[in-house]
């Protein structure tokens, strides 16, 4: 798995806003690549009112809600983000985007996300005839995603995010509906939840992941889960993202990600180099201090898992 970015994703203009380009300049200098326009396949998601709101929004730059920040070359930025996923979704890599995605719903914006990047990635693999995961471990609730797909028995949506956080919902009891019933997997973690809790949810719940046996894993990739994070108080160090970097990819054959959240830049690259090393099976490149969670966010977390492996075990026989 490598990078597939492009400087076009610096164009997209939010001043001193968290998420800003010095997340992907943080990086460093990177090997530029020249990215598909993914403007055509903003339909498999979003509806035509919605992408000329954006257009329109663009021109001037402003606010599209009160957290998301565009400019004028904002739209530009957030096409050729859905093109990088999408060419990741066929070549197995990691698209390096911004602006992020995962709570972009059909016909509005939220939380900093312009389009779906990941959304739209995957409904083009189902248009396709392909089983899809969703991994989502971005801190945050993937809410534009999770309520898109929610009734497919076609897509499997597996969230770990803090609970309660923005943006509301995602509580354990949320296992999709009608044919898509037992094909969300909302993960609700307490506040200060360390790398303990972090990997007995990962250990819990993927081998419901596998028994679905997807064609492909996408995966939206958030590192504002990070102990140093601005954004939340979840408590991981930098060994869980090489951790589920490498059991992602010991268990699934097909697997690409797009960029979500993460706004710490001392410890953003490190996150998201640490899975690229997991994934690729390389030596872990930054190594910290594991952390670990009090009893009574143990306790707390303990029911809710427990609730999930109820619900769930009526739909699911490895569990």
């Amino acid at each position: 798995m490598k990078l597939l970015y492009n400087s076009i994703f610096l164009e997209h203009d939010t001043g001193m806003h968290p998420e800003n380009k010095k997340r992907l300049i943080s990086l460093g200098k990177l090997a530029e690549t020249k990215l598909e326009n993914g403007e055509k396949y903003l339909e498999l998601f979003h509806t035509s009112e919605y992408i000329e709101q954006v257009k329109k929004a663009c021109i001037s730059g402003g606010h599209l809600d009160n957290d998301t920040i565009v400019s004028k070359q904002s739209y530009e930025a957030a096409i050729y983000a859905v093109g990088a996923t999408i060419m990741a979704s066929q070549t197995g890599d990691f698209a390096l985007t911004r602006p992020p995605g995962h709570h972009a719903h059909p016909n509005h914006s939220s939380g900093f996300c312009v389009f779906n990047n990941i959304a739209i990635a995957t409904q083009k693999l189902v248009n396709e005839g392909k089983r899809v995961l969703i991994f989502d471990f971005d801190g945050h609730l993937g809410d534009g995603t999770v309520k898109y797909f929610y009734n497919s028995d076609k897509v499997m949506y597996w969230s770990m995010h803090q609970y309660p956080a923005f943006p509301g919902g995602g509580d354990a009891d949320e296992i999709g509906d009608g044919v898509g019933r037992g094909y969300t997997i909302n993960v609700p973690l307490p506040q200060g939840s360390g790398d303990d809790l972090f990997m007995d949810a990962f250990n819990t719940f993927l081998p419901v992941a596998k028994e679905f046996n997807p064609d492909v894993v996408a995966v939206s990739a958030g590192f504002d889960s990070h102990h140093y994070d601005l954004l939340l108080n979840l408590r991981f160090s930098l060994n869980v993202y090489y951790k589920i970097g490498k059991l992602l990819s010991e268990n699934f054959k097909n697997i690409f990600a797009t960029l979500e959240g993460g706004y710490n830049i001392e410890f953003f690259p490190k996150c998201l180099l640490n899975f690229l090393e997991g994934v690729n099976n390389y030596r872990m490149r930054y190594e910290e201090q594991e952390t670990d969670s009090t009893i009574q966010t143990f306790y707390e977390y303990e029911g809710r898992k427990h609730l999930i492996v109820q619900l769930l075990s009526k739909y699911w026989k490895n569990i």
